[in-house]
C-alpha cells in the first residue's frame, strides 16, 4: 500500500515512534520517522531547502512523505522536476520563496496522492485552468504571489469529496471566477478559503461551494447588501477586519447566512450603524467582534435580532457577555427574563455596568 494513504492512520500506528537520520542527496537532510509496533512503518521527511536551482530534479528515497524544494530560486516547475521513485507517492510539497511566474498544468500530474502543496511567496500571476485535478488536495497555499485573477475551478482536486483549505492572501485579486457550469464536473470542495489582503471592492460570487470558513480581511470592500453571500447558508466563520475602503453595513446584508457563528468586524474605525437590521436572520452567531470600530455603546434592539449572541467585543480588551436575569419569582404571565450584556475591561477594577434591554 502506498505510504500516503496510510498517513491518516499514523496516531494509530504510533505505538512506538523514533527519528533518524539516513543518506541523502548532497546538501539535502533526510529524516526518518518510524511508526508502528516494532518501528515496522516509516516515513521520510527530505529537506532540500536554499540549495539553488540545480538542486531540480533531485532523487528521493521511495519511502519520501514530505519533500521542501523552497527557497531555491526555481523559476520553474514541471512534470520532469516532479517525477522519479518517490514522487508518486508523496503527501507534502513545498516549494514556497522560488522564483515562479507560472505553473505547467501538468506539473502535478503524476502526484496522485499529495494532501499539502505549498506555493506562497512566489510570483505566480496566473493558474492553469485544472491543474490540481490529479491529487487529492487538502491545503492549498497560494499566498504572497501576483494572482490578479482566479477561477475556481482551479481548485477541483482529485479529493473525493475531501475537505479543502485555500489560501489565497497576499495577492492582487480583483476578480473570483465562478466554475462553468458543466455535467459530470463537481464543485470545488473548498471549506476554508482565505481571501485577505487582496484588492476585492465587492464580495465575490461563492455560491454553492460547502464553505465554512471565510475571510476577506484587509480588502477595499465599499458595502456588504443583500445577496452577497447567497448560497453560503452552511458558512460559520466569517471575517472583515480591517476593511481599507469606507465599508458600509446594509440593513439585511447577512441573511444569507443563517449558520453562522463567528463574525469579526474589527479595526474598523469607520464603521457606522445602519441599524439593528444589520444582523437579522443570524440566529446562530454566537461570538461578535466589533473591537477598534467605535461601535459602542451598543444599540440595545442588538440582542433580539441575535438570539443566540453569548460575547461581543466592543473595545480593546473589553468584552461583554450575554446575560439572563429571572427577575422576580414567581414570575408574572406573560414575563420575559430580562437579557443584559455584563461588559467588563480587565484593566479597570470596576466592571461597567450592563446594558439592559
Amino acid at each position: 500500500m502506498p505510504w500516503a494513504l496510510l498517513l491518516p492512520l499514523l496516531p494509530l500506528l504510533a505505538v512506538s515512534g523514533a527519528q533518524t537520520t539516513r543518506p541523502c542527496f548532497p546538501g539535502c537532510q533526510c529524516e526518518v520517522e518510524t511508526f508502528g509496533l516494532f518501528d515496522s512503518f516509516s516515513l521520510t521527511r527530505v529537506d532540500c531547502s536554499s540549495l539553488g536551482p540545480h538542486i531540480v530534479p533531485v532523487p528521493i528515497p521511495l519511502d519520501t512523505a514530505h519533500l521542501d524544494l523552497s527557497s531555491n530560486r526555481l523559476d520553474t516547475v514541471n512534470e520532469s522536476v516532479l517525477a522519479g521513485p518517490g514522487y508518486t507517492t508523496l503527501a507534502g510539497l513545498y516549494l514556497s520563496h522560488n522564483l515562479l511566474t507560472s505553473i505547467s498544468p501538468t506539473a502535478f500530474s503524476r502526484l496522485r496522492y499529495l494532501q499539502s502543496l505549498d506555493l506562497s511567496h512566489n510570483s505566480l500571476c496566473t493558474l492553469p485552468a485544472e491543474g490540481f485535478t490529479s491529487s487529492p488536495l487538502s491545503d492549498v497555499n497560494l499566498s504572497h504571489n501576483r494572482l490578479r485573477e482566479v477561477s475556481l475551478s482551479a481548485f477541483r482536486t482529485h479529493g473525493q469529496g475531501r475537505a479543502l483549505h485555500v489560501d489565497l492572501s497576499h495577492n492582487l485579486l480583483h476578480r473570483l471566477l465562478p466554475p462553468p457550469a458543466r455535467a459530470g464536473l463537481p464543485m470545488p470542495t473548498i471549506q476554508s478559503l482565505n481571501l485577505a489582503w487582496n484588492r476585492l471592492h465587492t464580495v465575490p460570487s461563492l455560491q454553492d461551494l460547502p464553505l465554512r470558513y471565510l475571510s476577506l480581511d484587509g480588502n477595499p470592500l465599499t458595502a456588504i447588501r443583500p445577496g452577497a453571500f447567497a448560497g453560503l447558508a452552511g458558512l460559520t466563520h466569517l471575517s472583515l477586519a480591517s476593511l481599507q475602503g469606507l465599508p458600509q453595513l446594509v440593513p439585511h446584508g447577512f441573511r444569507e447566512l443563517p449558520g453562522l457563528q463567528v463574525l469579526d468586524l474589527s479595526n474598523n474605525p469607520r464603521l457606522q450603524w445602519a441599524g439593528a437590521e444589520v444582523f437579522s436572520g443570524l440566529g446562530s452567531l454566537q461570538e461578535l467582534d466589533l473591537s477598534g470600530t467605535g461601535l459602542a455603546p451598543l444599540p440595545e434592539p442588538l440582542l433580539l435580532q441575535l438570539p443566540s449572541l453569548q460575547s461581543v467585543s466592543v473595545g480593546q480588551d473589553v468584552r461583554c457577555r450575554r446575560l439572563v436575569r429571572e427577575g422576580a419569582y414567581p414570575r408574572q404571565p406573560g414575563a420575559s427574563p430580562k437579557v443584559a450584556l455584563h461588559c467588563v475591561d480587565p484593566q479597570q477594577s470596576a466592571a461597567r455596568a450592563p446594558d439592559v434591554l
